[in-house]
């Protein structure tokens, strides 16, 4: 499903950038499974958690019994582009997802992707 790898391919980005900060900030991250701790855990990645539970919903949909309309998907493309509303001012997920497009040129490109979304 093409939403789900646009969004997907968007928190691999994030995650990526979100690396790239906290390794200047406090030093290399010594391994797959230290990052994998410190993206569950640490409050450095915690605002990235919607986004994560935004595609784990998405994958629950995916695998369940019943199939995916185009209804569903209208309805995961409205949830999924209210989240990433960038919000220069405030708190929470929008006001980081700001931030990371200011600084990384590739989470502005894996957002177009996500935009750029239409259903078939």
């Amino acid at each position: 499903m093409a939403l789900r790898e646009a969004f997907l391919e968007l928190h691999k980005t994030l995650l990526e950038s979100e690396r790239v900060g906290y390794e200047q900030a406090f030093g290399t991250i010594p391994s797959p499974g230290a990052f994998l701790q410190l993206t569950i855990k640490d409050p450095w990645f915690a605002w990235l958690r919607p986004l994560s539970e935004f595609i784990t919903s998405l994958d629950e949909r995916v695998e369940a019994e019943e199939p995916v309309t185009n209804e569903d998907v209208k309805t995961y493309m409205t949830r999924g582009r209210a989240l990433l509303t960038p919000e220069e001012a405030g708190q929470g997920f929008g006001k980081h997802y700001f931030d990371a497009m200011q600084r990384d040129p590739d989470v502005i490109l894996a957002n177009e992707r996500v935009a750029k979304l239409r259903l078939v």
